[in-house]
């Protein structure tokens, strides 16, 4: 089958399309043709290599070769105590850290990251939830969000701000959204009550606004950004910055604050279950969440798609169409 393999770490050029041995179905798996995936800060962050992933993902060469977490297609066959699933079904979620998704094929496990996809998303649509969607759900869910609370989310236009923001309004929260200038009528449409332009307005000189502020990838200026939090508010610092001495220093004025009663400091991954897509799958199917696609890539374009993904003014989701050339999210 054909992938996208990145044998050592660097810049985008790395990647390359080849041919790779098939995936072996286990007995209590799924085996997905993938129709389409996304390239995430998680990608393109075990791409780079910095030093904290090579710790985990081998010093000189990746162990993972196949990137990819978010994957939709449809079922190929199953493995014989499969139960869940039929040949055909079409699906969606993720191998989780297994990635391997930037591939024809990959296999899910019946009881991890799958479930059927929403009825009212094309493939290409419903690739982009599971990063987006369930990490958003954990941190908010972590916040206890109670209806009439006021929540800042820092990054509400790119793939995890889409779904904070819709996710946060479904709960009751008033929400103020941050972004570009490019970006206002699009996080409004998502249904902020509020929209700050970074550009224009420095959202932390309204000391004790917030009850909830999440900072998605460590970009709301943090710690100064507690200044805007009410005094032991929920500080959900969604992704931490590159490099051994930023995370250091993150983690300890985040205890600092924990601590002192200044904020409860609430980070670290995410840890998603397989109920959170079905969850999502319901508010999509009511129509109460839907996903934003900024651009789309065919897997010969991986590295292209990666180079936009890290560039910093992402909108929304990278697809990476895996079979077929783009056709603006429809499956």
């Amino acid at each position: 089958m054909k992938a996208a393999v990145s044998l050592r770490y660097g810049p985008p050029e790395i990647l390359t399309l080849a041919d790779v041995p098939m995936p072996v179905l286990g007995d209590r798996e799924v085996m997905v043709r993938i129709r389409a995936s996304t390239v995430c800060y998680g990608d393109w962050t075990i791409r780079k290599g910095p030093p904290l992933v090579r710790v985990m993902n081998g010093l000189l060469r990746p162990k993972v070769q196949v990137l990819g977490v978010d994957l939709a297609g449809v079922v190929e066959s199953v493995g014989g105590a499969v139960t869940k699933f039929t040949p055909g079904d079409q699906v969606f979620g993720s191998r989780g850290d297994k990635f391997g998704a930037h591939a024809e094929y990959a296999c899910v496990a019946e009881d991890g990251f799958l479930a059927p996809k929403p009825v009212n998303m094309g493939l290409e649509e419903a690739a982009t939830v599971f990063v987006g969607g369930c990490c958003a759900l954990y941190f908010l869910r972590r916040a206890n969000i109670q209806p009439g609370e006021r929540i800042l989310i820092h990054g509400a236009s790119g793939s995890l701000g889409i779904f904070a923001v819709q996710l946060a309004k479904h709960f009751g929260a008033h929400v103020t959204g941050v972004c570009g200038p490019a970006n206002l009528d699009l996080v409004k449409s998502l249904g902020a009550d509020q929209v700050i332009d970074y550009t224009k307005q420095d959202f932390t000189e309204r000391s004790g606004s917030y009850d909830v502020i999440c900072d998605v990838l460590a970009k709301a200026g943090f710690p100064r950004s507690l200044h805007a939090l009410k005094r032991g508010g929920r500080y959900l610092h969604v992704g931490l910055p590159m490099g051994v001495a930023p995370i250091s220093a993150v983690l300890m004025r985040g205890g600092l604050a924990h601590v002192t009663g200044a904020a409860r400091f609430l980070f670290g991954p995410a840890r998603p279950v397989q109920e959170d897509l079905y969850y999502l799958k319901r508010l999509i199917e009511a129509g109460n969440l839907r996903t934003v696609i900024g651009r789309s890539y065919p897997l010969t374009e991986i590295a292209e798609a990666h180079r936009y993904a890290e560039s910093g003014h992402k909108v929304g989701n990278v697809v990476i169409l895996v079979n077929g050339p783009p056709r603006n999210g429809l499956s």
